[in-house]
């Protein structure tokens, strides 16, 4: 099969298929998803686990060819969605059987591809280790990005209040469209004063941040008394230097999570709660991705150098074989 390495540069290379072991299907690949660990990962910053495949892509949508041994909820022919441990940018991928999902009724396979990682991870971030609840207020940076407008997306589903951080007016616009209740330009305003102004001084219940860096001080500043702030992901650094009074005098809640590094048993109790959750939301069209571009697979670097430039709004899709 075809597959893209990242060693030493972005290529396609033939490699031999996978066979999935006990507990897993192997997919025959239509899109993959395009997702910013996998920059981290072809920058050798964000290693698989020691056991998955070296390859990049962690979503794709497909048709399974092929069953490991005591997959009975499966069959060979059937269209799924899936979270891969990587491998995902090649034409067969294997996962665990509890990592699929049944494509959304009415869903293209462009579309399903585009859900797997980016749901689970704001799910199990804004959701449950966030514990968003209605009512509350939400500052939701990089909301232009696939995880930022799926971010969106929950938010509002649960009822809470959204405020959201992007670079230009159009990606303000958009937001505002997908039903973000206040939207920051970070490049002309200061988000840490209109967040004070907007919440008139008592700040956010909850922030979501995948830049850290020089953010991390500002967003514990910019949270109420109880607050919560998780974090996703390091863009602008990971070793930072904090003033911790403020987290200690407003009672907060640091925290943080990946979704690779978790294990088979809780990614599959993850994709059961999505599924029963927002399976029906997607097929009543609502809560939908929002795709911004699609490169076929010997683009893939355009797609990259897209994703790396950060002018993209929503998903950069892959697209690997047929639909």
């Amino acid at each position: 099969m075809r597959v893209i390495d990242h060693r030493p540069s972005l290529h396609i290379a033939e490699v031999p298929s996978p066979t999935p072991k006990a507990g897993e299907v192997l997919i025959r690949v239509a899109y993959a998803g395009v997702n910013r660990p996998d920059i981290l990962q072809r920058r050798g910053s964000y290693p698989p686990p020691a056991d998955a495949t070296p390859y990049m892509g962690l979503e794709v949508s497909g048709t399974i060819i092929g069953l490991g041994e005591g997959v009975n909820n499966w069959k060979v022919g059937q269209q799924v969605c899936a979270l891969t441990p990587g491998g995902g940018y090649a034409e067969e991928v294997v996962t665990a059987a509890g990592h699929c999902f049944p494509i959304p009724q009415g869903f293209s396979m462009l579309q399903a591809a585009a859900v797997p990682e980016t749901y689970l991870t704001v799910w199990a971030n804004l959701i449950e280790r966030g514990r968003l609840r209605a009512g509350e207020t939400v500052l939701i940076h990089g909301g232009s990005s696939g995880i930022g407008i799926t971010a969106i997306h929950l938010a509002k589903w649960v009822g809470a209040i959204v405020i959201t951080t992007v670079g230009n007016e159009e990606k303000m616009r958009i937001c505002t469209s997908l039903g973000a209740d206040h939207v920051i330009n970070y490049k002309t305003q200061d988000f840490q004063t209109v967040v004070k102004e907007i919440t008139h001084g008592q700040g956010v219940n909850m922030v979501l941040d995948m830049v850290a860096g020089p953010y991390v001080e500002k967003n514990l500043r910019s949270l109420a008394l109880e607050g919560r702030l998780v974090q996703i992901a390091f863009l602008q650094g990971s070793k930072v230097e904090v003033d911790w009074n403020t987290l200690m005098m407003r009672r907060l809640t640091f925290t943080g999570s990946t979704l690779r590094a978790r294990p088979l048993e809780e990614k599959s109790r993850l994709v059961q709660t999505l599924h029963a959750r927002i399976w029906p939301e997607l097929e009543a069209g609502r809560l939908l991705p929002v795709i911004d571009s699609e490169f076929p697979f010997n683009e893939v670097e355009k797609a990259h150098d897209l994703m790396e430039s950060s002018v993209h709004i929503g998903k950069i899709m892959l697209k690997v074989g047929h639909d």
